[in-house]
């Protein structure tokens, strides 16, 4: 497990110092879209490889017993599932405060008597985000 939780971060780190080399350096068109398939081929392969470690029980799995590894694979899968409600969930709530926020300032610099109705279609978007850190919080539970 400790393996899996080092190369993710090590995923993380290297796709924040790549993000942050491309801004300082101006990289953009053919050259930026390079980079970032790399980081996105990088990211899958890790995420294909920790899932078929988290869902053989570990790295161990051959010295444990059966009922044992199985109680390791659901453990695995329990937090797949939660990473996957919040960041689906996180990726769906900056989209639509994106949109949203962008329309209400538009229509905000025409009358600024709807400041409340905007405010509120901004925060409809950001709930999003909040239902989906409460469906993981409920999955790590069970």
């Amino acid at each position: 497990m400790g393996f899996v939780l080092i190369v993710a971060l090590a995923l993380v780190l290297s796709t924040i110092g790549i993000g942050v080399a491309c801004v300082n350096k101006g990289i953009q068109g053919k050259n930026f879209k390079k980079v970032f398939g790399m980081n996105v081929t990088a990211m899958i392969g890790v995420l294909i490889v920790a899932t078929i470690v988290l869902l053989s029980g570990g790295l161990t799995a051959s010295a444990a017993d059966g009922a044992e590894a199985a109680n390791s694979s659901a453990e695995g899968l329990k937090y797949i599932a939660a990473a996957i409600a919040i960041g689906i969930s996180a990726i769906g709530s900056g989209i639509a405060v994106a949109s949203s926020g962008a329309a209400a300032l538009g229509a905000l610099s025409e009358d600024p008597k709807i400041f409340g109705k905007a405010f509120v279609f901004v925060g409809l978007a950001e709930g999003i985000a909040i239902y989906g850190l409460i469906v993981s919080i409920l999955i790590l539970n069970a």
